[in-house]
């Protein structure tokens, strides 16, 4: 960025990395307050909010904030969040995936439309996404927790289906129903993963390149930046740089 010193580049980057933290925060933090409700607010007994406080350990959201959003879940006058999904497309028929935690229907619900209108868009009916895709438990550590043949004995013993190593980390890969079971035997080898989650994994990918990757990402990054909205999948295959 010519003109611009390499400190108020740094100061930029730092300013968003905070805003993106303190949004991930919030959104977690619903999280767990949602799942306390519908549950035990123990989450040794409660295999949804151990997943939400595993989470937000990953992204050092602090204790105190942790024990708050369990304790809303109690709360009288607390805010009632639905899980609603979405399904839609992206120009170039890529099916999109929304998952959101709402307290108002009408608000998420035409926002998505709206978002995906103006991408060049739209909202799809119910399953008219999600047959192309399985829902499977996905679980991150990097690379440096385990070697690679560590990492794949430890996790098929664990009640894993497969591994994916690389210079990052691995990806561990479980039914969705297992995801718990999983990731709390990796968990007493490895120590927290850096992500453990429900997924929607495609059956098949699109590659999307140049100006369409450029529309795509911003499509991604307007419904990511909703505060109802905590998920977004896509049947896309876009390099990582694609679009910044």
């Amino acid at each position: 960025m010519a003109g611009h010193s390499k400190y108020k580049n740094t100061m930029h980057r730092k300013g968003r990395q905070d805003a993106l933290r303190a949004k991930a925060f919030t959104k977690i933090a619903r999280e767990i307050t949602t799942a306390a409700k519908l549950g035990v607010p123990d989450p040794a007994m409660n295999p949804r909010l151990r997943l939400a406080v595993t989470n937000a350990r990953a992204v050092s959201m602090p204790k105190d904030r942790i024990e708050r959003a369990i304790s809303q879940a109690s709360a009288a006058g607390g805010e009632d969040y639905k899980m609603v999904r979405y399904e839609g497309y992206a120009p170039g028929g890529i099916g999109l995936i929304i998952e959101t935690l709402t307290d108002n229907l009408n608000r998420t619900g035409g926002n998505i439309r709206s978002y995906l209108s103006k991408a060049g868009g739209n909202l799809g009916t119910t399953n008219s996404v999600i047959s192309g895709f399985d829902r499977v438990g996905e679980i991150f550590y990097p690379a440096s927790v385990a070697s690679e043949d560590d990492m794949m004995e430890a996790a098929l013993d664990a009640g894993a289906d497969d591994v994916e190593s690389d210079a990052d980390g691995h990806t561990i890969t479980c039914t969705f129903e297992t995801l718990s079971e999983v990731s709390t035997a990796l968990a007493e080898r490895f120590g927290d993963a850096e992500a453990a989650n429900v997924v929607w994994r495609p059956h098949a990918r699109i590659e999307v390149t140049g100006d369409a990757a450029t529309s795509l990402r911003k499509l991604i990054d307007i419904l990511e930046d909703d505060d109802d909205v905590q998920n977004v999948f896509g049947n896309y295959e876009m390099e990582e740089d694609e679009g910044e």
